[in-house]
């Protein structure tokens, strides 16, 4: 029988719960034994381990959604030598996969979101650009997408910082914001990466009663996002259905 294992950035968060649903979808429909495993955080570390072990097991396919695309490279190409069937997801220009999966073209996807925060700031003043990890490399596309975007067409808008990592966590997001809240208390703009991005942003500009004055835009679901979408403390999310990948 055959057996397929989607490993995906860490388990428990909207996103991922929204992929397994996907994943139990698929199984159900084909018979083929399918099931998602991941790491209770988003370290590189965690994922070549779960992978690791996978591979003494000799499922038929592995796919992953990588925290890091260059720390898995090895172990991909070991699962493939072993006769593993590797895809990827959010991983462009990954090598030791039989194919990966986008949802768009990342460096669009990015623009898109910075022409929509630009228009919702008026076109200037400060923003910063958050990413679940720097080795997250479709997020690291997004943002650097947006701020090409920004530096060719919106000229009276500031990057303010590079990315900040928010290693996936809602918490961390929440505090990072609130720091760069007081920091530049000027700041007009937020764009997130992770899915929880730009909930902690969304709190944190929430509490300190901003949702009118600072532009809140990124990657999340309606599950995560829309307790801060009623308010505007959230502006706007972009997204691809998580359960469609899966």
């Amino acid at each position: 029988a055959q057996t397929m294992v989607v490993v995906v950035k860490l388990t428990g968060i909207g996103w991922f719960d929204r992929m397994e649903e996907g994943v139990v979808e698929f199984a159900a429909e084909t018979g083929i034994d399918a099931r998602q495993e991941g790491g209770d955080d988003a370290s590189p570390e965690k994922q070549l381990s779960i992978i690791q072990n996978l591979l003494a097991q000799n499922p038929t396919a592995i796919a992953v959604v990588p925290n890091s695309p260059e720390a898995l490279e090895d172990i991909l190409k070991q699962a493939r030598e072993a006769g593993i069937i590797v895809v990827s997801h959010e991983a462009a220009g990954m090598v030791n996969v039989d194919a990966d999966i986008e949802a768009f073209d990342n460096t669009w996807y990015g623009e898109q979101i910075m022409i929509n925060l630009a228009q919702c700031m008026g076109n200037e003043g400060q923003y910063v650009s958050f990413v679940g990890g720097l080795t997250a490399k479709t997020h690291m596309t997004w943002v650097e997408g947006a701020y090409a975007e920004q530096q060719a067409n919106f000229p009276n808008l500031v990057r303010v910082e590079g990315p900040v990592e928010s290693k996936e966590d809602e918490t961390v997001a929440y505090e990072r914001a609130k720091e760069l809240l007081a920091k530049y208390p000027d700041i007009k703009g937020f764009q997130g990466s992770a899915g929880t991005d730009v909930a902690g942003i969304g709190r944190a500009v929430q509490e300190a009663g901003l949702q009118d004055s600072v532009c809140v835009m990124g990657t999340s679901i309606p599950s995560v996002a829309s307790k801060y979408l009623d308010d505007g403390s959230i502006d706007k999310i972009f997204f691809w259905d998580p359960a469609l990948a899966g």
